[in-house]
């Protein structure tokens, strides 16, 4: 909703805000673990993709720093239901902080209007590597896996669904955008 009135749209940016940390918290539980695995498959892509979409960089900003913020404290909002210090620096962690980079750089690339075109090259090409390469670097230097088995257990597997989650938040967003007159 646009107005000329600052309160409303701080309201909608707040709601939306609050909206997207929630939306990532549930998607967190949201899982098929993989036998092969230290990871398993989540929704959460396409939501830290959907908030880059549809907020602004310091929004998903903000927004992912709650997240990992109140994970770290304690609270069950990670894959699976975990939570803390533990989870966060342990082999999977560097995925969740892959995740505040991936929703600022789609939330400060995407450009001014919605385009699904632009939105779904994003998240595939540049989003997804974002979310894998902290991930990948952090499970092969905490659990001190060869290479090959790191790329092979903590990254394979994901792309083909992943590719799919980017597409559904790249579809997801216009309709966001046309809720809250954004674009």
């Amino acid at each position: 909703m646009t107005t000329n009135n600052p309160s409303i749209n701080k309201t909608a940016e707040m709601t939306k805000m609050a909206l997207m940390v929630a939306m990532n918290c549930v998607s967190a539980y949201i899982i098929i673990p993989l036998p092969f695995s230290l990871s398993p498959i989540a929704l959460q892509t396409l939501i830290v993709n959907l908030t880059g979409y549809v907020l602004n960089a310091k929004q998903a900003f903000m927004t992912m720093l709650v997240y990992l913020l109140v994970g770290l404290a304690g609270v069950p909002v990670f894959t699976g239901g975990t939570a803390g210090p533990g989870k966060l620096f342990g082999p999977t962690g560097g995925y969740i902080i892959g995740f505040l980079f991936t929703a600022v750089f789609l939330a400060a690339t995407r450009g001014e209007k919605y385009s699904f075109k632009r939105y779904a090259l994003l998240g595939c090409i540049v989003g997804i590597p974002l979310i894998y390469l902290p991930g990948f670097l952090q499970l092969k230097l905490v659990t001190g896996m060869p290479w090959d088995k790191a790329f092979m257990t903590g990254v394979l597997p994901f792309i083909p669904l992943d590719i799919v989650k980017c597409l559904g938040a790249a579809f997801l967003a216009g309709p966001i955008h046309r809720i809250f007159d954004h674009r």
